[in-house]
């Protein structure tokens, strides 16, 4: 068994080839060849720290090149800080082929996510882009929608390195209202417990993606958006049902699986809001391990 360090992912891992590989592996999930292992969680307190220990995971049938593989994503939680490993074993032996030091692809694997459902759902013609946040994963996003769609206008609205981010982009700070009202394809990236802006603002046509909130107990759209979404999309309806706060007070019967509308795409009105909510599951984990693995020569 090999351990893959975290240069060795950089080596091997973009964002274009993280995106290939989660169209592919939540195709599988939704032609049904795919399962997934539910995110389980510990907490406690020692010495004045708050810890936490989550596990997940997925198996994945052989694609192309790709083997079949079962594996796990483990990390571990200090004080809000995370670090994150992989262990990807054998379908056809069950043998471990390597743990890989996550924090890389943990970083891209949620934007990677967000850009599979952004080229599906998103309408061709979106030209401004607005993200709320400005840490990791707003940043990450970003890089993997702008490689989605040809934007001509990217706002960011954050309550704190706003400025930093936009200068970085290229792109200009605006305030929730403006970001909400303009955008065609809205990201919300941050930890806010509470609703960003007032749904009610979000012109006809926009997709909004939410990806900063895994836990029941925050969200960062409200009742007025989701009632007026046409399609809400999620990885997987047990994790949202689990993790999905954005979802709290909408029907699951509503919802539709990002694999389902990969194998079989719903028709889109130009005016239809659509909504896609992200909590991050195994199978995103297990699908890019599988690539690094596979272009080291590990499998």
């Amino acid at each position: 068994m090999q351990l893959i360090t975290e240069a060795q992912v950089a080596q091997v891992l973009d964002p274009d080839t993280a995106r290939r590989a989660l169209h592919q592996a939540f195709q599988q999930h939704g032609r049904g060849q795919a399962q997934v292992l539910a995110r389980h969680r510990a907490t406690s307190t020692q010495g004045g720290a708050a810890l936490a220990i989550s596990a997940m995971g997925a198996i994945l049938e052989a694609d192309g090149d790709l083997p079949a593989v079962l594996g796990t994503k483990v990390y571990s939680s200090h004080n809000g800080r995370y670090h994150f490993l992989v262990s990807l074993f054998s379908a056809a032996t069950g043998a471990p082929l390597a743990t890989l030091e996550a924090n890389e692809f943990t970083r891209l694997r949620t934007a990677a996510a967000t850009a599979v459902a952004t080229d599906l759902l998103a309408l061709p013609d979106a030209r401004t882009l607005a993200i709320f946040g400005a840490g990791i994963q707003a940043r990450a996003h970003a890089e993997a929608l702008m490689r989605v769609r040809r934007f001509e206008h990217v706002w960011v609205c954050a309550r704190s390195g706003g400025d930093a981010f936009a200068a970085a982009l290229g792109a200009q700070v605006v305030d929730a209202a403006t970001a909400a009202a303009g955008a065609d394809v809205i990201v919300t990236a941050t930890r806010s417990p509470t609703p960003l802006f007032d749904g009610g603002l979000v012109k006809p046509g926009a997709f909004v993606a939410a990806v900063g909130s895994s836990t029941r107990a925050a969200r960062e759209l409200d009742n007025a958006l989701l009632a007026r979404a046409a399609l809400i999309a999620v990885e997987w309806r047990t994790a949202a049902e689990l993790e999905a706060g954005d979802l709290v007070d909408s029907a699951p019967e509503h919802w539709a699986e990002l694999g389902e509308l990969l194998v079989t795409p719903r028709p889109r009105g130009p005016r239809d809001i659509v909504v896609y909510k992200s909590v991050g599951i195994g199978l995103e984990d297990v699908a890019l391990a599988r690539v690094v693995a596979h272009r080291l020569g590990v499998c």
